[in-house]
């Protein structure tokens, strides 16, 4: 029996190769559908697998007569409507591991240049100017940092965190003070993270009980120039209630890599001098890429030539007969 697999975001030649190299498996990369392409076209697969750019609806789900397994090649899943999978007795399937490294790394070089003002550095020698007074930034040295979310990505941001002499806390709703601290964090609440912080780094996945994580009742009690990092998920931070507080002084920047909406063109907080701005690249490095892919395809094969599920995000741990 030969699966058809249709990938629906950019995968490295290395994770389609995988795939190739299989005879079971016939795979087609079809990027950039609009979601009535991928209804017409999804009827004719046995398994689809995404990156983050799909959104992956009811409609989708339920036009997929063959569709047994749905693969994200990454971490969230919120661009997939899991409990329509789940209803469907379709597992929806992820790699949680594949690029954490990569997206801690980001956030801590969204902190760093946040600290010391090279985005706006950068754009003024653009223009031929020379001016190292109006950009003195902070060291984050002996600097307090609160990490909301102490999971694998917040874990190694703590790591590097106290390689620079920071002070770390951090806020775990399903973690214990002694977990914490095995792994060199001290536990705070969400408004001590907000008092005592001097640099925020979010580091949540995004379901309905973490949106709007930091709103206007927490940047009210935050201090006087606090600087907030997210390259975790957007809808974290209500982007309206940060805008204001950038403007207002209360906040002194933000770095930002993940949106509200994507691309950010009705954002509040694209075109604000104290905010640097990346276009969701915490994953964006060679290895990451890499990883995710030739990790995910090898569930896919497993999950469609052996029945074996792995990494199921919605409870569907069988293959369903179509």
């Amino acid at each position: 029996m030969v699966f058809k697999v249709l990938v629906s975001d950019k995968l490295t030649n290395k994770a389609i190769e995988l795939f190739k190299s299989n005879p079971n498996f016939d795979v087609e990369m079809k990027t950039g559908l609009s979601e009535d392409e991928l209804v017409a076209e999804i009827k004719n697969y046995d398994a689809l697998v995404v990156r983050s750019g799909t959104k992956v609806t009811k409609r989708i789900i339920e036009a997929g007569e063959k569709l047994k397994v749905i693969g994200r090649a990454g971490v969230g899943v919120d661009n997939i409507d899991c409990e329509t999978a789940k209803g469907r007795g379709i597992p929806v399937m992820n790699v949680p591991l594949g690029n954490i490294n990569s997206a801690a790394e980001h956030s801590i070089a969204l902190m760093l240049a946040l600290a010391r003002n090279i985005h706006k550095a950068h754009m003024s020698m653009l223009k031929g100017e020379w001016d190292r007074k109006r950009f003195v930034g902070v060291e984050v040295k002996d600097k307090t940092l609160g990490i909301i979310g102490i999971g694998h990505v917040g874990s190694i941001v703590a790591r590097i965190a106290r390689g620079l002499s920071m002070n770390v806390i951090g806020y775990d709703a399903f973690r214990s003070k002694e977990e914490l601290l095995e792994r060199g964090v001290t536990k705070a609440t969400l408004d001590e993270i907000c008092r005592k912080s001097d640099f925020i780094v979010m580091c949540l996945k995004l379901v309905p009980e973490t949106r709007n994580t930091l709103d206007r009742e927490q940047f009210d009690i935050m201090k006087e120039g606090v600087r907030i990092i997210n390259a975790a998920r957007g809808g974290l931070i209500n982007e309206a209630a940060l805008a204001e507080a950038i403007k207002s002084g209360k906040v002194a920047g933000a770095a930002i890599d993940v949106w509200e909406k994507e691309p950010p063109t009705n954002s509040p907080l694209v075109g604000l001098e104290n905010v640097l701005m990346t276009p969701h690249l915490g994953a964006s490095t060679i290895e990451a890429q890499e990883r995710v892919g030739t990790e995910i395809a090898k569930q896919i094969m497993d999950a469609l030539e052996k029945g074996e599920i792995i990494n199921s995000v919605n409870g569907i741990n069988t293959i369903k007969e179509k």
